[in-house]
């Protein structure tokens, strides 16, 4: 892809980190092309059958070593970068920045930020709001910190581009006191994915942000949707957590608050049971009685699993509610565009999600839809009101994009 958002040489290497509670992922990029020189993940961080894949020059490695915490990780990805077979650096004074993903900001950021002290105090003063992602992304800011204490380190927030919601979007119809003492607000998540298709499918068509109305529709094992109306979000699906809105691969997104407490009574579950039960049993996983994967739901179809059906049928059918939302909340829509390892890859979703939107100006082409797999393209008619796209997303690149924005 030709490098977006009019990047100029700088011959900066930046180093994109993505910690998970036991993976961290991560990506070097060239910012001079803002392409990527390599990247990988160590997965089951703490366990006896921990390892590495590395992705160099087209090939995929694994190497299965022990990594007992963060910290070892991080410098096995330093080693790698490095020593060895897979090196791409003399030394590790080579890299000039670290970009991270962190998971919730809470209310205290609205966009990426340079990591001092003060602003780790604060970010960690939300981890309340995101108990399994946010102590990981501070233990992957640590773990740099202490193998090179001087590099600048960048915090890229998923919660950020959210921030411009208005109140009356965000706030839950609840005791007031909860959002005042709490926090109990909606936050949004996806965002640095949200913001990069935003921006890169204004960049693809040709047409400026301002004015334009547009329904960004990132469809994976986790999915959400969110309204850019004039380049800002106004509107998006996930709430407090990621659960609420789209059915997700084993999320079952929106359901009736008195429905979980009769559910909880039913099955004698405590509170973390009835969230196990939202957020890994439900969603596709959870109605058609197997797979979260999309690709096994149409298998399952192909196969007359009525179940699976059912899953599918759901599973677009709110997609398609919340676009007619969001076209409602921002007074008309002027393109839609999807994204996320289902929305750029099966036309299935596609298909189903703009099905009955030809009230509201959408007029798919059949053909250009079920030839698109995970590439840049209009999806819609010629002669339709509303532009449909697939813009495959880049959550690294934006960050490395931030990272290079308050470091060079």
């Amino acid at each position: 892809m030709a490098a977006p958002f009019g990047g100029r040489g700088t011959l900066m290497k930046i180093l994109v980190l993505n910690c998970g509670s036991s993976s961290i992922k991560y990506a070097l990029y060239n910012m001079d092309d803002q392409s990527v020189i390599t990247s990988g993940g160590i997965e089951k961080i703490g366990l006896p059958d921990s390892f590495i894949n590395v992705k160099l020059n087209g090939q995929k490695t694994k190497i299965e070593k022990p990594i007992a915490e963060h910290t070892a990780g991080v410098q096995l990805i330093f080693d790698v970068l490095t020593n060895g077979e897979f090196a791409v650096l003399k030394d590790l004074n080579e890299l000039d920045a670290v970009g991270h993903r962190m998971v919730h900001g809470g209310e205290k950021f609205n966009k990426s930020v340079l990591l001092t002290d003060e602003v780790m105090e604060a970010f960690t003063a939300c981890n309340d709001l995101a108990p399994l992602h946010n102590p990981a992304n501070i233990k992957g800011v640590n773990a740099v910190k202490a193998l090179l204490p001087n590099i600048p380190q960048v915090g890229v927030f998923d919660t950020a581009f959210h921030q411009t919601m208005p109140d009356y979007a965000y706030m839950y119809a609840l005791p007031y006191e909860l959002y005042t003492k709490y926090g109990v607000r909606r936050y949004g998540f996806h965002g640095t994915s949200h913001r990069y298709v935003s921006q890169r499918v204004c960049e693809f068509l040709g047409v400026n942000p301002e004015g334009k109305k547009i329904i960004t529709c990132h469809i994976g094992n986790g999915a959400s949707i969110a309204a850019v109306k004039d380049g800002k979000c106004v509107d998006t699906s996930m709430g407090l957590t990621p659960l609420e809105g789209l059915i997700m691969g084993t999320r079952s997104g929106d359901i009736d608050a008195g429905a979980v407490t009769f559910i909880m009574d039913k099955l004698g579950l405590d509170t973390k049971g009835i969230s196990n039960l939202l957020n890994k049993q439900s969603g596709l996983a959870g109605v058609s009685e197997g797979s979260s994967d999309f690709r096994d739901i149409l298998a399952g179809i192909a196969a007359g699993n009525d179940k699976a059906r059912l899953a599918k049928e759901m599973y677009t059918y709110r997609i398609k509610k919340y676009i007619g939302e969001y076209a409602a909340a921002m007074g008309g829509v002027d393109i839609i565009l999807f994204t996320g390892g289902a929305g750029e890859n099966q036309w299935e979703v596609r298909e189903g999600a703009t099905e009955g939107l030809e009230f509201m100006g959408v007029k798919m082409d059949e053909q250009k839809n079920r030839s698109c797999r995970a590439t840049e393209a209009i999806l819609s008619a010629d002669d339709s009101k509303v532009t449909v796209c697939c813009i495959p997303t880049d959550e690294e690149l934006m960050i490395a994009l931030d990272t290079l924005a308050l470091t060079k």
